[in-house]
């Protein structure tokens, strides 16, 4: 029996790699295997509705096309179902799409789910009623998610000039941590809260993460000096941030913080008001997902297109 799957479009993300996704799904899915239509999404918090609907109707998959925003709407829809997600990464950080080693080029991530590889992952609930699969957290973090949400441009670039515009007028903060049940007080700059071990661009805040260990990696960032930031920011890039001086790490299956000031919270990338205090929750295996299937390289997937010639299509 074919796969019957729902492939949701936010036509906004990233950048712009998913304007030619129905061309590129017809040459890439493997119809034997897959039953699919594909809706796009409309306004902000679209692709929830959609998928909530489709996991009413009994679909078997949602595929997300787009970043980590557009795969956490999704996720908010699937809540409490057995519906799979699917990614095509068209973000422009793709944190989790990279977490899990899948292809950043739409082509060959499309090729990808014809593995029909399940895995299943944690998520993170917060305040009981979001849901996280890559990585949240309160401060700076939350802070440049919500100025890039407005950002007219996406990408590393445009992310980096606004980390850079913002770096010095960004204050610490005091925070009350509950830790598993242990208290702690901690000034901090931000506190990420991940899943996986990166919000996205390879920027990896939390190395030691794993997406089904049933425990969520806490990451206490002070303030880097400006004179530290060429030692620092080069850890952060290399998987190696828990060896900086200005970093201080948990795991712990819960976790409340309190003293978010400005009451913004990143969830998966994107800012959202939820208040002072914050309450996180590791969900195990609450997630089923195609992933990818690490026993077979890219190559055994498909051959690579060269230059302009059209990507052979699969039956």
């Amino acid at each position: 029996m074919k796969t019957k799957t729902l492939i949701v479009v936010n036509p906004i993300s990233g950048v712009g790699r998913q304007k030619k996704i129905e061309q590129l799904l017809k040459q890439n899915l493997n119809r034997d295997l897959f039953d699919y239509e594909v809706c796009y999404t409309e306004h902000i918090h679209h692709g929830t509705e959609i998928a909530r609907g489709a996991a009413d109707k009994g679909y078997d998959c949602v595929v997300a096309v787009g970043g980590d925003g557009s795969v956490n709407d999704v996720v908010q829809g699937l809540k409490g179902s057995n519906t799979r997600l699917g990614i095509i990464p068209c973000g422009s950080g793709n944190g989790l799409a990279r977490s899990l080693k899948l292809p950043l080029q739409p082509w060959l991530a499309i090729r990808v789910l014809n593995q029909q590889y399940e895995q299943t992952i944690d998520s993170i609930m917060v305040n009981d009623q979001w849901v996280v699969v890559n990585a949240a957290g309160c401060g700076f973090d939350a802070y440049i998610a919500r100025m890039m949400h407005a950002a007219k441009t996406r990408g590393l670039p445009a992310y980096t000039n606004l980390v850079l515009r913002e770096y010095a007028r960004y204050k610490n903060s005091d925070y009350h941590l509950i830790v598993d049940g242990h208290e702690y007080y901690r000034n901090a700059w931000f506190i990420a809260v991940a899943n996986s071990r990166q919000f996205g661009y390879n920027l990896a805040v939390a190395p030691k993460a794993k997406l089904d260990d049933g425990l969520m990696d806490i990451s206490i960032i002070d303030k880097v000096p400006i004179e530290h930031l060429p030692i620092t920011a080069p850890l952060a890039f290399t998987n190696h941030l828990d060896q900086s001086q200005h970093v201080e790490m948990f795991r712990a299956k819960d976790l409340v913080i309190e003293g978010n000031a400005d009451r913004w919270v990143n969830l998966d990338g994107e800012g959202e008001n939820i208040g002072t205090r914050v309450h996180f929750e590791v969900h195990p295996k609450s997630v089923k997902i195609y992933a990818r299937d690490l026993k077979h390289p890219l190559r055994e997937i498909a051959p690579s297109p060269i230059g302009n010639l059209a990507i052979p299509p699969l039956k």
